[in-house]
């Protein structure tokens, strides 16, 4: 595929994105450059651009997510905000496999739970001391 100024857009917009943003949120943010992008322009170059390698899909239920580091580290999505955020407590390069009888290629790892903002927030609730 060839140089396309909307495709370089929406990669600085995801290099520029510390929130592993989602092609809607992608989509919103490149309209600031480009008011007239569709959202199908949006999602067909995301595409191109993780199966490129340039940026990287993270696959979660309720759709993918995309992020700016491309070398192999977890995420972790809480479950109440829905913020996705890289965990790094875990060494995946020193990982044992039982079978190994395969060529591991590439290791994804998606953890969900809640993060400290919301356990906050749930402590303060539980307290009494609900927010206004």
């Amino acid at each position: 595929m060839n140089y396309s100024f909307q495709r370089e857009k929406i990669l600085e917009t995801v290099l520029d994105s510390c929130d592993h943003p989602n092609a809607y949120i992608i989509h919103k943010r490149v309209q600031k450059k480009i008011p007239n992008i569709s959202l199908a322009t949006v999602y067909r170059n995301l595409n191109f651009l993780a199966n490129n390698g340039d940026i990287l899909r993270i696959n979660y239920a309720d759709g993918d997510r995309f992020d700016k580091t491309i070398y192999p580290h977890c995420h972790i999505r809480c479950l109440e905000c829905n913020n996705v955020f890289d965990f790094n407590n875990l060494d995946l390069q020193n990982l044992n496999f039982i079978d190994n009888s395969y060529d591991i290629k590439s290791i994804s790892i998606n953890l969900e739970g809640i993060c400290k903002n919301c356990q906050k927030r749930r402590r303060e609730d539980l307290n009494g001391t609900k927010r206004k």
